[in-house]
């Protein structure tokens, strides 16, 4: 089968929701079929809504896939009838994330124009199921396939787990791009006097305003020696850093399905994360982490001593997460059910035009 995949920018873009593309993509190509990734460029949302004059459904497809984080440049192309199934890969919608109600009522009305216009869904939780179905969208197939969590596959024992417990100094991890809906602020306000490292591993190029602002709050907060800033890391160092951390800390938000916690999982991490978004579906509170409120550095804070000030806990709670980890489906079974699911939806549309 041809296989269309749109996106903006670069497949290799390094974010949770390109990992699941670029791994989709890999595993499609893997069982023969032909994948054609159609890029766009990266640019503001006025401009992205200008695509709307030129952008055209690529020719000579079975089915296209278009990654929803291209909503705008969209709409116009899909109007009317496809010569083929157009699916909406669904990460979570832009007006879920935290911003002024106006500039989130505005992108909810381009968001419903454009998932209106498309015939099926791929969704990455339960959650943002719900989300697309609470703007009223009419129903329509859809798969909902959790994405690959198993790229480092099972990375300690629980011998480890119980020996890294009682080692000094408490490391806590944030690992993701250090954008403002990741709540590294937040996570930073929390620490105050407390006896611990924070490595902070991702991106900084992604919101560099963002990045040097939480730079200036560290060192304003005096944590210039507990806390280090990384920047991206290839994937045997950030295998390492795992694997020395006792907690993973990502305070987002919004997280449409949140791959990191799962990720930290696999190394035994407690994972902290909101009560917004998709994180509960993933974390367990008081089990395998702790789900607070969004900004709440005092919760965050009251959570973090916890697991400082009770080794013993922290050990059963990351033999918890690495059990939790254990339970999730790997990727090639989630994979699979997308395959299923798109090569039903292009039987249907060839029957439909015969």
């Amino acid at each position: 089968m041809k296989i269309g995949l749109v996106i903006y920018g670069s497949l290799n873009t390094l974010s949770g929701g390109y990992l699941y593309d670029r791994k989709l993509v890999e595993y499609l190509r893997a069982q023969g079929d032909r994948v054609e990734v159609i890029s766009l460029p990266w640019r503001n949302y006025a401009a992205h809504l200008s695509d709307n004059l030129s952008f055209r459904l690529p020719p000579n497809l079975d089915i296209l896939i278009q990654d929803e984080l291209n909503h705008p440049s969209l709409i116009a192309a899909n109007r009317g009838k496809h010569p083929y199934p157009v699916i909406s890969l669904v990460h979570h919608l832009r007006c879920s994330e935290l911003r002024t109600k106006w500039q989130n009522d505005l992108y909810r009305i381009v968001e419903r124009k454009y998932l209106q216009s498309v015939d099926g869904f791929i969704f990455n939780s339960q959650t943002t199921k719900q989300v697309v179905d609470a703007l009223a969208v009419h129903e329509k197939p859809s798969v909902v396939a959790h994405p690959p969590t198993d790229r480092f596959g099972e990375a300690v024992s629980e011998a480890n787990i119980r020996e890294r417990a009682t080692e000094e100094p408490f490391r806590i991890l944030f690992l993701g791009n250090v954008i403002r809906r990741k709540g590294l602020h937040t996570l930073l306000n929390s620490l105050g006097n407390m006896n611990c490292r924070l490595d902070v591993v991702g991106s900084l190029d992604s919101e560099p305003a963002y990045a040097r602002e939480v730079q200036r709050q560290a060192a304003a907060l005096g944590l210039q020696s507990s806390v280090v800033f990384h920047g991206a890391l290839n994937n045997e160092s950030l295998r390492q850093t795992l694997r020395r951390a006792h907690l993973l800390v990502v305070p987002s938000s919004y997280e449409g399905f949140g791959i990191v916690y799962l990720e930290g999982m696999a190394f035994g991490l407690p994972a902290i994360g909101t009560l917004c978004g998709a994180a509960s579906e993933i974390i367990a509170d008081g089990e395998t982490g702790y789900l607070v409120a969004r900004d709440d550095s005092q919760m965050l804070a009251a959570r973090i001593a916890s697991l400082v000030n009770d080794r013993s806990l922290l050990a059963g709670m990351s033999i918890n997460a690495l059990r939790r980890y254990r339970a999730q489906p790997v990727w090639e079974q989630t994979a699979q059910r997308i395959r299923e699911f798109l090569y039903v939806m292009a039987g249907n549309k060839r029957r439909e035009t015969v």
